[in-house]
């Protein structure tokens, strides 16, 4: 393993942004983890994996740590499930769509989220119905400060709305390296209820929708309002869906009748923030190099060469904004660095 000096992370992170890291190193598994981290116990560390949910608004004076460990396998079954492991490093769309050839189902409506598989359970992602949460069985992750190992229940993990165990009293004190999750072999449960899910499958003429098919209606969909980064430097959607108390959300929503919401519990409805922001008067702005997506105001874009202070400034100026017409505050779920 090389530890590389003054590396540029642009290639490392989906929003293209110039950063360097002060040192960078490789890891492609448990043993050579375990072995950079022993070796450099004083060292400020960064551990990056698909680079899919931050933001660089400066230089990292730490080693960064690339956690690239791959493969993937079924480590049980019965009649109805199985429970399939993937190591950290692999791409989450491509174990997704994996997952979806074997005619394993769970993760269909997740396809296309960038990103690599240890970070998804951070975050608990979601889409279209769906979270993480909903099939993950555990993780292995390893201590930084003892480089000792430990397994991650689903009850370990304190999964929320886009929280975790990993973002809360764990935060950086550990490295997930696998995750398993567990998915059904039959009687899938097809979830086709959020979003524009059924409208896309009606275009294709399909009543009777099997995991493909929704995987591909989520793919066709994500695609007509999110821009590839590999394109369009980008990070998905950069701000949470709010949650307001209903209490809170009455006089709000007599003020603004056609403003959206989803009912979550029997106190708290769940605002789009994508709605607030257009609204606002945000969606397609362009401020120099950084803006909002004319298709999907929730997205933050690099147009080329903005820097991270740009891309925050602008995100600071939607929040603000946001706040004094609706009174709603809407949170970055990308992590700012």
């Amino acid at each position: 393993m090389d530890i590389l000096e003054n590396f540029s992370l642009k290639k490392y992170n989906t929003f293209g942004i110039e950063a360097k890291a002060a040192a960078f190193v490789a890891v492609h598994s448990v043993d050579e983890l375990r072995q950079i981290l022993q070796e450099n116990p004083t060292k400020n560390k960064f551990i990056l994996g698909g680079g899919s949910n931050m933001l660089l608004t400066q230089d990292i004076n730490a080693l960064v740590i690339h956690v690239d460990l791959k493969g993937k396998k079924i480590v049980k079954e019965d009649e109805n499930h199985v429970w399939v492991e993937s190591q950290a490093g692999e791409n989450w769309h491509e174990f997704v769509l994996w997952t979806i050839h074997q005619d394993f189902g769970g993760l269909e409506n997740m396809s296309l989220i960038p990103g690599n598989v240890g970070t998804t359970p951070v975050q608990n992602i979601g889409a279209y119905g769906t979270e993480i949460k909903d099939t993950f069985e555990s993780c292995e992750a390893m201590e930084i400060a003892t480089q000792k190992m430990r397994t991650f229940s689903y009850s370990d993990c304190n999964f929320g709305y886009r929280e975790s165990i990993f973002k809360q009293e764990a935060k950086d004190q550990y490295i997930i390296t696998s995750v398993i999750f567990k998915l059904t072999k039959k009687n899938h449960a097809i979830n086709t209820s959020y979003g524009d899910i059924l409208t896309e499958l009606a275009k294709q003429n399909i009543s009777e929708p099997t995991l493909k098919d929704v995987s591909n209606a989520v793919i066709a969909i994500r695609r007509s309002k999110l821009p590839d980064p590999k394109e369009l430097g980008n990070s998905g959607s950069f701000f949470k869906n709010p949650i307001v108390l209903k209490s809170d959300f009455e006089p709000i929503h007599a003020k603004f009748p056609e403003m959206k919401f989803y009912e979550v519990s029997e106190t708290e409805v769940k605002v789009p923030a994508g709605w607030l922001i257009e609204q606002a008067g945000f969606k397609g702005k362009r401020f120099g190099d950084a803006g909002i997506h004319k298709n999907q105001a929730l997205v933050l874009v690099n147009y080329g060469n903005a820097t991270g202070q740009e891309i925050l400034t602008v995100s600071k100026d939607i929040q603000q904004t946001v706040f004094e017409k609706f009174g709603i505050w809407i949170e970055a779920e990308v992590n700012v660095i």
